[in-house]
C-alpha cells in the first residue's frame, strides 16, 4: 500500500476552503509487535488519540482527531502510516 495515489482525496481535501480544518485520522492495525505503537507514533502529537479493539483483540482501531493546517499535511500523516504493514485506513 506504500505505492497508493492519493490524489482523490487531496482534491477532496483541498475543496476545504477553510484551514485548519478538524480532522479525523482512523486505522485498524494488528494487536501484535508495537503495530499500535509504530501508528501514534505517526500521529500528530496534539491529536485526541482513542482506541477501540475488536472482540477477539486481533486488532485495534485507533482514532486521532485533530487540527490539521492543510490537505498535504493530512496526505502526508496517511502515507507515513499507510507505510506500515499490515495496517488499514478508514
Amino acid at each position: 500500500m506504500a505505492s497508493q495515489d492519493y490524489t482523490q482525496l487531496l482534491e477532496k481535501l483541498q475543496e476545504n476552503k477553510k484551514w485548519p480544518l478538524l480532522y479525523m485520522f482512523k486505522f485498524i492495525a494488528p494487536n501484535e509487535e508495537g503495530k499500535v505503537k509504530e501508528v501514534v507514533a505517526l500521529l500528530p502529537k496534539h491529536g485526541k488519540v482513542s482506541y477501540k479493539h475488536t472482540k477477539n483483540l486481533k486488532f485495534v482501531s485507533i482514532t486521532c482527531k485533530v487540527s490539521m493546517k492543510s490537505a498535504q499535511s493530512i496526505i502526508d500523516v496517511t502515507a507515513a502510516v499507510n507505510n506500515i504493514e499490515g495496517i488499514m485506513s478508514l
